[in-house]
């Protein structure tokens, strides 16, 4: 199967699962194409050890972890730059600096006890809870069985509540 048959055939399907993780179509648009990309620098390494579909899956997946990375260097910008905003005009709204700040304190505690997270526990948690997969999508992108991520995933939210209990 040449490459633009396989375009053809799995671009739905990257696609989708892309949606299904960031939920913004115009973002899925473009890791879509960005996975397309990367599928064909490197389809030389592709062995077959797994289906093709999984494999664009992954390389997908990789693509909007990238994306995650750099929009949280992003939104430290934005931070700042938030913050350094004039107070009377946050005054009264929804939106103000110290609750944006509080929300962002929050997000970051929890990153930190998943980036504490063992693999496989941290992704099979992430593709659950935020791309919203089925366990049998998750135990395909790893070549598992659908019972394999019910028990990591569940695995993962014990690990996350002992965590969070501990945390000071």
């Amino acid at each position: 199967m040449n490459f633009e048959d396989i375009y053809k055939r799995y671009y739905k399907d990257v696609y989708y699962f892309l949606l299904s993780v960031s939920s913004n179509p115009e973002l899925s648009e473009e890791l879509t194409q960005e996975t397309f990309y990367r599928a064909l620098k490197n389809i030389g390494k592709f062995k077959g050890e797994c289906q093709i579909q999984s494999w664009l899956c992954q390389i997908g997946k990789n693509a909007y972890l990238s994306w995650v990375k750099k929009q949280k260097h992003l939104a430290g910008s934005a931070l700042r730059e938030e913050l350094s905003g004039s107070e009377n005009e946050a005054e009264g709204r929804e939106n103000s600096p110290e609750k944006f700040y509080i929300r962002k304190e929050e997000t970051l505690s929890i990153y930190k006890v998943l980036h504490l997270l063992q693999e496989p526990y941290k992704e099979v948690f992430t593709l659950r809870t935020l791309g919203e997969l089925s366990y049998g999508e998750i135990g395909e992108i790893f070549g598992k069985g659908e019972g394999w991520a019910r028990v990591i995933y569940h695995r993962a939210k014990l690990k996350i509540q002992e965590m969070i209990k501990e945390a000071p």
